[in-house]
């Protein structure tokens, strides 16, 4: 699942267009982005506020096993890198 600043809308162009099968939660007041300390001010091409991006891996019981930060919305993790933290959160 991902959240973003952007609109529903927004957010379900992309999933389409990208191909994701994930959800994309719309946050555009950026409630919850602020709530974990993840919005990256002024960040966005235009001077917009959007999400600093993170990744984590949170396990049944709603405990974060592995958390990965990035100050560059270009900077994301790698799926290899995610299945290999993955295997090792037991």
């Amino acid at each position: 699942m991902a959240i973003s600043v952007d609109s529903p809308t927004v957010s379900l162009d992309l999933s389409k267009k990208a191909g994701y099968t994930f959800t994309i939660l719309s946050d555009p007041d950026a409630t919850v982005i602020r709530r974990y300390h993840l919005l990256h001010v002024g960040g966005g091409p235009d001077g917009q506020d959007i999400a600093r991006p993170a990744e984590f891996l949170i396990d049944r019981g709603k405990i974060v096993r592995w958390a990965n930060f990035a100050e560059d919305v270009r900077v994301r993790v790698r799926a290899d890198e995610m299945l290999a933290a993955a295997s090792q959160v037991r």
